[in-house]
């Protein structure tokens, strides 16, 4: 929960979802955890990130990842592959870091090169390890309501909902995007808060009329700056998953024009400093969870 004095509200009155803010307490009281999870067990959780190819975005965000967790005190290893490695070559090393009991989580970047099959590289995921939870046993226990890994940006969006105190029962939600990464989990994640949701998409007919019935709007299409405020409903929450690359400017640039947006939303998420550091939260989260359950 936040104070009001701790609330930030852009000029045109939206609050301001800080994720950088909120991640950095997660990861302050999870580096606690951890410390004493260590001085109890003696065992160090540990996660394994696998990235196969020379995307920047991957490489980005796994050097985050390695930072991040060496501030938390966890552990952590990178298996790089050239965009040449071969899918056999990537599934031993998967299979290595499964039966691995020092590895807690492992985490394939996303997305892998077009030469490898991606989704039977991802079912060979051991799913007790699968702390991105992607793989398709997470997803399916994640549909089905059983105990899973969730998606860590979907996850990190919830949380962000929950610290913030933004009522989810009850509210038309609208997320636009159906990778398996972010809009079906996160879509998942907002029925099971009981928000009647609706899915749109690239082919979505007449789009704007849909978003501007949401309560909580999740922009996760990956088109710059598509969303604003015209689309809005007045007093929406809204989410910017987007992370995108614009020619000519500087920084990421999300899938919410910002300042249209936040003039007619209640709540909203910046980029960067808003979705983006709760993934790697999340992530950190997962892992520390998963070390704990690999006890007997």
């Amino acid at each position: 929960m936040q104070i009001e004095s701790e609330i930030a509200r852009h000029p045109g009155g939206a609050v301001i979802l800080d994720g950088a803010a909120t991640s950095k307490e997660i990861r302050r009281q999870l580096k606690e955890d951890v410390s004493r999870f260590i001085a109890e067990t003696g065992i160090r959780p540990t996660l394994a990130a696998i990235l196969a190819g020379d995307n920047p975005a991957s490489q980005k965000y796994v050097a985050s990842k390695e930072k991040a967790c060496a501030r938390a005190g966890i552990g952590s290893r990178t298996y790089p592959f050239l965009s040449t490695a071969s899918q056999a070559e990537v599934e031993d090393v998967l299979a290595e870091l499964n039966s691995d009991p020092l590895v807690h989580g492992i985490l394939i970047q996303h997305p892998l090169p077009k030469s490898m099959d991606e989704p039977a590289v991802l079912s060979q995921l051991d799913p007790n390890k699968d702390v991105d939870g992607i793989s398709p046993v997470s997803m399916g226990r994640l549909l089905a309501g059983m105990d899973a890994f969730h998606a860590c940006t979907p996850a990190g969006m919830m949380e962000l909902l929950r610290r913030y105190e933004i009522p989810v029962a009850g509210k038309h939600a609208v997320v636009v995007g159906r990778s398996v990464i972010l809009g079906k989990p996160m879509a998942i994640l907002l029925l099971d808060a009981n928000a009647t949701v609706t899915i749109c998409h690239s082919r979505t007919k007449n789009l704007a009329e849909i978003t501007r019935q949401a309560d909580i709007l999740v922009a996760a299409i990956g088109k710059p700056e598509f969303f604003n405020g015209d689309m809005i409903k007045p007093g929406a929450v809204v989410l910017d998953a987007g992370y995108n690359r614009v020619e000519g400017r500087e920084g990421d640039v999300g899938d919410v024009d910002f300042e249209s947006a936040a003039r007619v939303a209640s709540a909203i998420t910046p980029v960067p400093g808003g979705v983006g550091p709760m993934t790697i939260a999340m992530l950190l989260k997962n892992t520390f969870t998963a070390a704990k359950k690999s006890i007997p």
